[in-house]
């Protein structure tokens, strides 16, 4: 990342905690470039957490638990309140999970390693296996033409990846494809499907997001084949959600804020 984008965004966010009178807990970036495979064109998708004083919690009517940034040339900025990221980290979502492990760090305050340690527990494997599987399914469903979108491929295969990753280490798996890669990789070595995704990363890093290329026979026999594994998988029964760790978690921060 070049200095002028890092200035650009850090500026943003810069503004928001003095017009919006709150302490930013954590901001990332997610999507292609957290991921490892950002196109020469790829946005900059930053992602926060923030808090507001103690005195916004307790209230009646409740503020917006949403900030969204216009989107300005590439750079798309928005994030979540607290109490909603808890709310979202209770039923084990993958989204705010990949933000708390993003290898890409903007700001960071010394309370997000409470709601890090938390996550942990949070994790529900069979809930976090079905929201990739229905991830995978939902971008297959864009690879049927005989020209298509390559970062669709990516969008397909990270996912799969992280439900063999699951199936393993029963954790949150890595941000970063190319963990991914080399952990199934070295688990069921495939000399074919680690050069066909070699070149794809390559193809789409040196391109623009909205290239097209055509079908590749290796990744679509790869996806077909794990795509009707993971179909037909029990990945089991979810964990209740521990509501006391939840309003725990959320009075802790607060409350260490607030000293």
């Amino acid at each position: 990342m070049n200095d002028l984008i890092n200035d650009q965004i850090q500026t943003s966010l810069d503004s928001i905690i003095s017009e919006q009178d709150l302490t930013m807990l954590l901001a990332i970036e997610s999507g292609s470039r957290a991921w490892g495979f950002a196109s020469v064109d790829s946005d900059y998708d930053v992602r926060f957490i923030y808090s507001r004083p103690l005195d916004a919690y307790l209230r009646v009517s409740s503020l917006r638990d949403v900030i969204e940034l216009p989107i300005v040339d590439d750079l798309d900025i928005n994030g979540w309140d607290l109490q909603k990221a808890l709310g979202l980290m209770i039923k084990s979502n993958p989204t705010i999970m990949e933000w708390l492990s993003s290898p890409i760090i903007y700001k960071q305050h010394p309370v997000i390693d409470k709601l890090r340690a938390a996550s942990q527990t949070f994790f529900d494997s069979t809930h976090t296996s079905h929201h990739y599987l229905s991830m995978a399914i939902k971008n297959y469903n864009y690879l049927q033409a005989e020209l298509v979108l390559r970062k669709k491929y990516l969008y397909v295969l990270r996912p799969l990846f992280c439900i063999e990753w699951i199936s393993v280490h029963q954790t949150m798996p890595p941000m970063e494809f190319d963990n991914l890669v080399a952990f199934s990789m070295d688990k069921t070595p495939d000399s074919q499907l680690a050069g066909a995704i070699k070149n794809l990363l390559a193809n789409k890093k040196a391109g623009k997001e909205t290239e097209k290329q055509p079908r590749d026979a290796v990744l679509d026999a790869f996806i077909q084949s794990r795509l009707s594994d993971y179909q037909s998988a029990n990945f089991g029964k979810s964990k209740p959600a521990n509501y006391e760790l939840t309003d725990t978690t959320f009075r802790t921060i607060l409350q260490q804020l607030a000293k």
